[in-house]
């Protein structure tokens, strides 16, 4: 399995970027999805998961700004991030995931995006 993340880059406070993880090597659509964000000195934590029949969940400091979609003609999950808050600044990765709100992800991480956001 392959996962490769892009979409990243440098905003303002307010600003938004939406973020796509391209998925190979294994069944995309029967798959849940899940995007991840990490900042230096603190464990990766889950920020949106969508199971492979389209239900949603966030990370609570997320929901009503965050919106992951799937694409699954194109093996590609997505995350639309609007009014970026500072505290958004992290790396996002994106992983195959079982569960919803405390999800386990399954494939060996990939390359994330970063995602720097400016006061």
């Amino acid at each position: 399995v392959q996962l490769q993340a892009s979409g990243g880059g440098l905003v303002q406070t307010g600003g938004s970027l939406r973020l796509s993880c391209v998925v190979s090597g294994t069944i995309f659509s029967i798959k849940g999805m899940g995007w991840y964000r990490q900042t230096p000195g603190k464990q990766r934590e889950w920020v949106a998961g969508i199971t492979s029949d389209g239900n949603k969940y966030y990370k609570d400091s997320v929901l009503g700004r965050f919106t992951i979609s799937r694409d699954n003609a194109k093996n590609t999950t997505y995350l639309q991030m609007n009014s970026l808050k500072p505290e958004d600044t992290a790396v996002y990765y994106c992983n195959i995931i079982v569960g919803t709100t405390a999800p386990v992800h399954l494939a060996p991480w990939g390359q994330g995006t970063q995602v720097t956001v400016s006061s």
